[in-house]
């Protein structure tokens, strides 16, 4: 846990710029366009020698119904609630709007700590809705530029006690926690040495009572790589999955990512194109900690002609690149169009793990048929990843969503696979025997050796004599074959060729 800080305030006052700023990266999307940002975002934001999650929210609208701005408000007072200390932006520019007033009176009755700060203040041309700010009745005003740093200082200021306060906390809290973890100790210890019945038919037991087991686990050296690690067979990386979930607007994409966590993260509803920021959250599925990530929906390019919405296809392509895995979420009721397999080969171009998820499959009455449509379109477009995992489902009702994740753990595995090289190695001359390389000028190419080069995804390098003329045909047999004898369905797998330098080929021949 850490200081909660969360940016407050009307739209388009600069909460999402100074977000970025205290970031230090630019995670949130910002325009001129009020009302850009709609759910509410996180960030470790670094002030000094501080740190501290900082939260922007979406602007502050009086809506209480279930439009697009009431759902902003009600992400916007969530971020409040759970804060510990709440910075109210104003617009040093244009002054105070009633707007300001009004929110300044709802912040009142809250029983926590409110800094206000006069963004866009540049010059003294702004300092009149500085001064504005001071009759809100919220103590002392700070004037930055959160666009060119001016003033952030000032923050430094307003935020140390709280940040030094919070830091007391923790202290006292880990040494409780110490001497609690000390006490339990102790404890097993005194019921261990009170204990003289010892189980010894498997084992010895030492001084203090511990079985020790009477035999030796050896292992071969099958059981090692090629740089002397050793191989443990089903062990998975407990590492955290960046795991992203995209798709075209309104395919369910927040609404899955709700379903998952439990709780109404992110606004949902019958409109398309809700959700526009790509939205990080950090969980955990069985102890497996999972980076969720729901992104705005992805037209084609030829109908996208807003800017906001650019921005937000530019996100979502990020979000991609540092994705480890990908759902694509199809609407069941309007197939697999072109967008669709678009999205889905730019995933595999990434090198990224692919899972195509079907929503709304509880509304599809012909079930058989339109999943053989699905299946035959995806062998037909994406033989580099034949086997991708087609899960459906309502993420709605939550029913079928179960399945997902562990799907996402199993592709992840796969993704994440090395192969010994002895294993590789003789792999590759059965193969080659199987089928031989074709013969170039009168001479057959030769695959001479194969090492793993890296995993995420599984890239292979092979060895051979005219690695330029090996016809694109045998590297898919190649590639296949792989899939296949080594069980990676669905992942797009990469073979690098590269020829030995002939030491005599620069010589000049002796007389």
């Amino acid at each position: 846990m850490s200081l909660k800080v969360a940016i407050i305030g009307r739209p388009n006052v600069g909460k999402s710029t100074l977000f970025n700023r205290l970031v230090g990266k630019k995670l949130a999307l910002v325009d001129d366009q009020p009302g850009v940002t709609r759910d509410r975002r996180y960030g470790k934001a670094r002030l000094g020698d501080m740190s501290f999650d900082i939260i922007d929210t979406a602007g502050l609208e009086e809506a209480f119904d279930n439009s697009v701005e009431g759902m902003m408000r009600q992400q916007s007072e969530k971020a409040f609630e759970e804060c510990d200390v709440a910075l109210f932006l104003i617009d040093a520019r244009a002054g105070l709007t009633p707007l300001d007033n009004h929110f300044a009176d709802w912040l009142r009755k809250r029983e926590k700590p409110v800094y206000v700060i006069a963004n866009k203040h540049e010059g003294r041309d702004q300092d009149p809705g500085l001064y504005e700010a001071y009759g809100l009745g919220l103590g002392d005003v700070a004037p930055i530029s959160a666009e060119h740093g001016l003033g952030i200082e000032l923050l430094y200021d307003m935020l140390e006690p709280h940040w030094k306060e919070w830091k007391d906390r923790e202290r006292i809290a880990r040494q409780h926690a110490r001497e609690a973890a000390q006490e339990a100790l102790d404890e097993a210890r005194a019921d261990s040495l009170a204990d003289e019945d010892f189980d010894d038919e498997d084992g010895f037991a030492d001084d203090e009572g511990e079985v020790f087991p009477s035999y030796e686990i050896e292992f071969s050296e099958d059981d090692e790589d090629e740089d002397g690690e050793l191989i443990v067979e089903g062990a998975r990386d407990n590492s955290k999955i960046q795991l992203a979930i995209v798709g075209r607007p309104n395919a369910g994409k927040s609404t899955l990512l709700n379903q998952l966590l439990g709780e109404e993260r992110v606004m949902t509803g019958p409109q398309a194109g809700l959700t526009r920021d790509s939205i990080a959250v950090d969980w955990s599925y069985e102890g497996r900690p999972i980076r969720l990530v729901d992104t705005a929906g992805m037209r084609r390019k030829k109908k996208i002609d807003d800017r906001v919405e650019k921005l937000s296809v530019a996100d979502t392509l990020r979000v991609i690149r540092y994705a480890q895995v990908v759902v694509l979420m199809i609407d069941a009721t309007n197939t697999l169009d072109k967008q669709d397999l678009t999205i889905a080969r730019m995933v595999l171009e990434e090198g990224r793990a692919l899972i195509i998820a079907v929503n709304k499959w509880d509304a599809i009455i012909d079930k058989k048929g339109v999943m053989q449509e699905l299946r035959d379109k995806l062998d037909t477009s994406f033989a580099q990843a034949k086997g991708i995992p087609v899960l459906t489902f309502s993420a709605l009702t939550g029913r079928g969503t179960d399945r997902l994740m562990p799907t996402v753990l199993d592709i992840h595995d796969i993704w994440s696979r090395r192969i010994p090289t002895s294993q590789l190695n003789r792999w590759l001359e059965a193969t080659t025997e199987r089928h031989l390389p074709p013969v170039i000028s009168g001479r057959r190419i030769r695959l001479r050796y194969m090492t793993q080069a890296k995993s995420r995804p599984p890239s292979f390098f092979i060895n051979c004599s005219k690695a330029a003329e090996l016809p694109e045909s045998y590297t898919r047999y190649l590639i296949n074959g792989l899939r296949e004898d080594f069980d990676m369905p669905g992942v797009p797998i990469r073979i690098y060729l590269r020829s030995s330098d002939n030491p005599y080929a620069n010589k000049k021949k002796k007389r």
